[in-house]
């Protein structure tokens, strides 16, 4: 199985550490490109086991591409769902605003007057209902 190096990692690397199996082989970054080197030494370990250890990474990161995948699909359908849900109510929003409006123009503004004058009633109720409490 492979395992990290101690080092902090080259940018390359993008901060990660470098991965470095046993003594046999090992990662340089090359200069000018995006790309790993793997230097094989055939002196050094066995490459049967780096190879299904590798395999065995491949295989893991394969799992989590599609776990990956399949989480943003979910989410994408959701933030459709959503998208459509909130269209709707805005929708239903701006109907009612304009049927209010028209309601407002056909009866005319008497309406807030009558709130007026209730919430003056109802202030006048409380008021003397406190005043009758003191006694």
């Amino acid at each position: 199985m492979a395992s990290r190096s101690s080092g902090g990692g080259g940018s390359i690397y993008g901060g990660a550490a470098p991965y470095r199996s046993r003594e046999g082989l090992s990662t340089r970054p090359m200069a000018t490109s995006d790309e790993i080197q793997l230097r094989i030494d055939p002196i050094h370990g066995d490459l049967d086991d780096e190879i299904t250890g590798l395999r065995s990474q491949v295989r893991q990161l394969r799992n989590v591409a599609q776990e990956i995948e399949s989480e943003a699909k979910y989410q994408k359908d959701f933030l459709e769902t959503l998208q459509m849900t909130v269209m709707k109510a805005q929708a239903g929003v701006k109907n009612n605003i304009r049927k209010l409006n028209k309601s407002i123009i056909k009866n005319g503004g008497n309406h807030i007057v009558h709130v007026v004058l209730f919430a003056l009633f109802c202030f006048m109720v409380v008021y003397l209902w406190s005043k009758m409490s003191r006694r």
